[in-house]
């Protein structure tokens, strides 16, 4: 059982005891932190934050803490209930609020949970935020309001609905075109709240919906990663039901996968790159990623003139990016788009709906489509060493091997060949360096991450 304290939010199993594991009495002290940051920095009379949940089964009881813990403190609530991750972030900015809470462990398992963290942006907050706040926390740092100056709770269930209207309203979303498509898709929802949003996105684009694990009971009926491995009755079901594609979203429906006509993934690298493809199409620009994503994005946006980018992984640190160059699309390898007409966060809706416009115009098929783009492939490893040996250390040596190489040390180390990459990152946690590579084909990315663990050995002399 586990408590994560991050600058990012906190994230926990439930059940165990306080400050182990995600108690109700861990929620209390977080939303209590949390509540006391927006009222330092924003002094005023009046406050608001909006909180949302995906549907796993822990759900109603942490939003019920974190909600009345906020209307002790003199914050007013605006209640979602069940609600994806990006819309509480839209919300956050509509309803001209000062944060936002979303409870959501994204792609863990059920028996997790956590409370994300939003600015009056409904953006995540940054590192010295989120520090702040855990030192609020431990230094159980607040003060509750006196009985007249409690807050209330609003109850809105129409923002799904809003989020909907939003994305049909982006200029780039060609509704139209989507409808005379007449495409047939099967959506998994993981039986969380994307079975509720993206299937009445489709209806609204005139599509043919056939829902898989669309019931938002949190009781997921696989891995909620959306990954290959974790998506077998989809796949299976996409050509059985002889539909265009299928889609896959994690439990708070800030990651988007597709499948092809013929059951195959489509790659989730490849999410960001066909709908950046379709937005450079209309509006060149430059594109962000991060260091461990697909090197596609860059071939794509050079295709349409533009320059690509790369951040330090982690969606804050993307979005930081996008805004200091311009970006006009970006997002994460992990399936995640962040298209800044809408808002700078994760969003699978949007993603979808530039996907399906991107298809319809193209009429294609979406293995034809695929099939369109530079061929790469990823390993993903990692090496576990001694708690004694100086990581730092072992990543600096690598850096200065291959400084004849396009190097870059913003987060880790990552080494840029002309046909491939390798990008080493150390766990903030344990003593273990995590080794991604990229290259033509499966068979060199493995060995490529295999020779860099033997060369990392070699430093390390174990």
């Amino acid at each position: 059982m586990t408590l994560i304290k991050s600058i990012s939010g906190i994230r926990g199993t439930i059940g165990g005891n306080p400050g182990d594991n995600l108690t109700p009495i861990d929620a209390v002290k977080f939303a209590s932190a949390y509540g006391t940051f927006i009222k330092k920095q924003r002094n005023k009379d009046e406050y608001r934050v909006v909180v949302g949940r995906d549907a796993r089964i822990s759900g109603e009881m942490i939003q019920q803490l974190v909600m009345q813990t906020l209307v002790g403190m003199g914050i007013d609530v605006v209640d979602l209930d069940l609600s994806t991750t990006p819309t509480v972030e839209l919300a956050v900015r509509l309803e001209h609020a000062d944060g936002g809470i979303i409870l959501t462990a994204s792609h863990n398992p059920k028996q997790w949970n956590a409370l994300k963290l939003l600015d009056k942006n409904g953006e995540f907050l940054n590192a010295e935020a989120g520090a702040e706040i855990l030192e609020i926390a431990e230094a159980s740092d607040f003060a509750y309001a006196e009985v007249d100056n409690l807050g209330e709770i609003h109850k809105n269930d129409a923002y799904i609905d809003i989020h909907i209207d939003e994305v049909l309203d982006l200029e780039l979303v060609d509704e139209d075109a989507i409808k005379a498509a007449k495409f047939k898709i099967v959506v998994d929802g993981v039986n969380s709240t994307g079975g509720i949003a993206i299937p009445m996105l489709l209806e609204r684009l005139g599509v043919d919906v056939e829902k898989l694990y669309c019931n938002p009971n949190g009781n997921f009926p696989h891995n909620p990663e959306p990954l290959k491995e974790h998506l077998g009755d989809i796949c299976k079901l996409v050509p059985e039901e002889r539909a265009d594609l299928g889609i896959v979203v994690d439990p708070d429906v800030d990651r988007l996968a597709f499948i092809d006509e013929k059951g195959e993934m489509f790659g989730e690298e490849y999410t960001l790159v066909a709908c950046a493809d379709y937005v450079l199409s209309e509006n060149p620009g430059n594109t962000v990623s991060n260091l461990s994503s697909s090197r596609a994005l860059r071939d794509v946006t050079q295709k349409h003139g533009g320059t690509y980018y790369a951040a330090a992984v982690g969606e804050v640190n993307v979005v930081t990016k996008m805004k200091e160059v311009k970006a006009v699309i970006g997002g994460e390898g992990n399936g995640g788009i962040i298209y800044p007409d809408s808002h700078y966060g994760r969003d699978a809706l949007v993603g979808v709906a530039l996907f399906l416009t991107h298809l319809a115009k193209k009429q294609m098929k979406v293995s034809e489509l695929r099939a369109s783009y530079p061929a790469y492939f990823m390993s993903k490893k990692k090496i576990q060493l001694t708690p004694t040996l100086d990581v730092d250390g072992i990543l600096k040596i690598i850096a200065e091997r291959y400084s004849n190489e396009d190097v870059n040390t913003i987060d880790g180390v990552k080494i840029d060949f002309e046909n491939y990459w390798v990008h080493l990152r150390k766990s903030n946690t344990e003593p273990i360096i995590r080794i991604y590579t990229e290259a033509p084909s499966q068979v060199e990315a493995d060995k490529i991450a295999d020779d860099m663990i033997l060369e990392i050995k070699e430093i390390a002399g174990i």
